[in-house]
């Protein structure tokens, strides 16, 4: 394409046929052809390549924009499962009474934590240790909940 546009460039200057002919008009037909050169010029090294610029600048605009559309939609399902998570009775979690006392709460907690820490099932491969570490969270959740009312 650029060899296209040097050719027809050169053409153009070297052609007897012009816009205005140097031969009417006078030296204004010789500045014509240099306003179509540096127009020409000015298209295809400026013009353009801005133009495909902002096209590139736009499409990575939009695709930042969908990222944090779809970064925004997990903080929403996080927040939600953490609802849900807040809404488990913290009592029912660590398996105690609502009368239950600081060391009946702390003995449940060390109970439950040594049976659902990840470390402990790490040997019944990665399900089980998945499972394992949600229940192990909101063990902890309930109590540190518990602790500090």
């Amino acid at each position: 394409m650029r060899f296209l546009i040097y050719l027809l460039l050169i053409l153009y200057v070297l052609s007897p046929f012009d816009l205005l002919p140097e031969f009417f008009v006078g030296p204004i037909g010789v500045v014509e052809d240099v306003i179509i050169i540096l127009g020409v010029l000015y298209w295809y090294f400026i013009y353009r390549p801005a133009k495909s610029r902002a096209k590139l600048k736009e499409a990575y605009y939009q695709q930042t924009e969908e990222g944090r559309s779809e970064r925004y939609q997990e903080e929403q399902r996080r927040a939600q499962t953490h609802k849900k998570r807040s809404k488990l009775n913290p009592y029912e979690v660590l398996g105690v009474n609502r009368e239950a006392s600081i060391d009946e709460i702390k003995g449940a907690y060390r109970k439950l934590a040594g049976k659902y820490h990840p470390d402990k099932v790490n040997h019944l491969g990665e399900e089980f240790k998945g499972l394992a570490e949600k229940k192990f969270k909101e063990i902890q959740e309930a109590y540190q909940e518990l602790i500090n009312r």
